[in-house]
C-alpha cells in the first residue's frame, strides 16, 4: 500500500510547520507562512513534476553550478520536504541525463515508482526524439507501466533551426501518443507559439507545458506594456485553444524575485488557470528546482492562497483529480 501522507497533517501543528520554515531559511516571513497554512488544500495532493537524483547513479553535469542544487534529492528528501502535506501521489520528471546516462536514469526512475515507500508512482523519462536511437530506446522502456511520457527540453537553438517541425522528430512524437504516452512540452516563454506549431502537427499525442509556459515574474516589475508579457500571453492562449494540451501549475516560483509574496505569482497563475479552464491545468512543486525561489511548502501555500476563492471542485481538479487523468495515475 502506498504511504498515506494525510496523517502528517493531524501531527504536525501550524506553529511547528511555521518555526520550521523559518529555520530553512525562508524567503517568506514566518508570521506569513503561519497564516497560509490555515490554507493548506483539504484535498489530497498529486504533484505532477518531481525530480529526484542520486549523484552516486547519474552525474549531473548541470547542478554543479548551484549551491542550492549539487547534492542529492532522494526519495527519503522529498519526503522530509513534503511532511505536513497531504502529497498522494508523485510523477517523477527527467533530470537532464547526458544522452550516454538516459537508460540508467529510466531505470532508476522505474525503481522508485515501484516501491511502496515513497509517493512517486509513475515517471516521465527523458529521451530523444528525432534521433536514431530513440526508437529502440523507447520501445525499451516506453512500454513499463510506471513510464507515462517523455520529455526533451526544446531550447531556442533547437526551434530557430526548426528542429522541432523536422519529419524525424515529429514521427517520434507522434510515435507516443500511439504507444498511449505524452510528451511534457518544455520551450522557452518567448516560442510558445512554435509549440503550437509542434502540437498541430501531433493531433493524437497529448502534450503537457511545463511551468506555466516558463512565464517570468519579473516581467511583473516592469511597465505593463512590457512587450514580453503580451507574447507570453498570446502564446498560452494559442496553445490552450488545442484541447489535447494541458498546463502544469509550476515553475514560476524557481525564477521568482527574493521578496516575492503570493500576490506577484497571481498574475501568471491566473492567468494560465483562466485560459486553460478548470480541468486542463494541474499543480507541479518543480521540486528540487523550486527551492531557488522557495521550498515546496512555500509554493504549495502560496498557491492555495491564489486559488482559495475558486469553486472547490475547480481546487480540487488542480490538486488532484486532473493529474490523475492527465497521466493516467488511477
Amino acid at each position: 500500500m502506498r504511504v498515506d501522507r494525510r496523517g502528517f497533517l493531524q501531527q504536525t501543528t501550524a506553529i511547528a510547520l511555521a518555526s520550521r520554515l523559518n529555520s530553512l531559511g525562508s524567503k517568506v516571513e514566518a508570521a506569513e507562512s503561519a497564516s497560509l497554512l490555515s490554507e493548506t488544500p483539504r484535498f489530497p495532493i498529486v504533484d505532477a513534476h518531481q525530480h529526484l537524483w542520486d549523484c552516486e547513479v547519474l552525474d549531473l553535469a548541470w547542478i554543479k553550478s548551484s549551491e542550492t542544487l549539487n547534492r542529492s534529492f532522494t526519495s527519503r528528501d522529498y519526503l522530509l520536504a513534503t511532511e505536513g502535506l497531504p502529497i498522494a501521489k508523485a510523477v517523477y520528471m527527467e533530470v537532464a541525463a547526458s544522452d550516454d546516462e538516459l537508460a540508467k536514469e529510466a531505470e532508476y526512475a522505474i525503481s522508485v515508482a515501484k516501491l511502496d515507500d515513497n509517493p512517486t508512482v509513475a515517471a516521465v523519462i527523458g529521451g530523444r526524439p528525432g534521433t536514431e536511437p530513440f526508437r529502440a530506446y523507447i520501445d525499451r522502456f516506453g512500454k513499463s507501466p510506471y513510464v507515462k511520457g517523455v520529455r526533451r527540453i526544446l531550447h531556442k537553438a533547437d526551434l530557430t533551426k526548426g528542429f522541432h517541425l523536422g519529419e524525424p522528430f515529429l514521427r517520434d512524437i507522434r510515435l507516443l501518443g500511439e504507444m498511449g504516452l505524452r510528451f511534457d512540452l518544455n520551450v522557452p516563454n518567448d516560442a510558445l507559439e512554435e509549440g503550437a506549431k509542434l502540437v498541430d502537427r501531433c493531433p493524437d499525442t497529448p502534450f503537457i507545458l511545463n511551468h506555466c509556459g516558463n512565464a517570468d515574474l519579473n516581467w511583473y516589475q516592469k511597465p505593463r506594456q512590457d512587450e514580453s508579457i503580451e507574447r507570453w500571453r498570446r502564446g498560452i492562449a494559442e496553445l490552450a485553444q488545442r484541447k489535447h494540451v494541458t498546463c502544469k501549475i509550476s515553475g514560476i516560483i524557481a525564477r521568482a524575485p527574493s521578496d516575492w509574496t503570493p500576490a506577484d505569482l497571481a498574475p501568471v497563475v491566473n492567468h494560465c488557470l483562466d485560459t486553460f479552464g478548470p480541468d486542463r491545468v494541474a499543480f507541479a512543486s518543480d521540486w528540487p528546482v523550486c527551492l531557488r525561489g522557495a521550498t515546496l511548502r512555500q509554493w504549495v501555500f502560496a498557491l492555495q492562497a491564489i486559488v482559495k476563492d475558486r469553486p472547490e471542485p475547480q481546487q480540487r481538479k488542480l490538486w488532484h483529480d486532473n493529474a490523475v487523468r492527465i497521466y493516467g495515475l488511477a
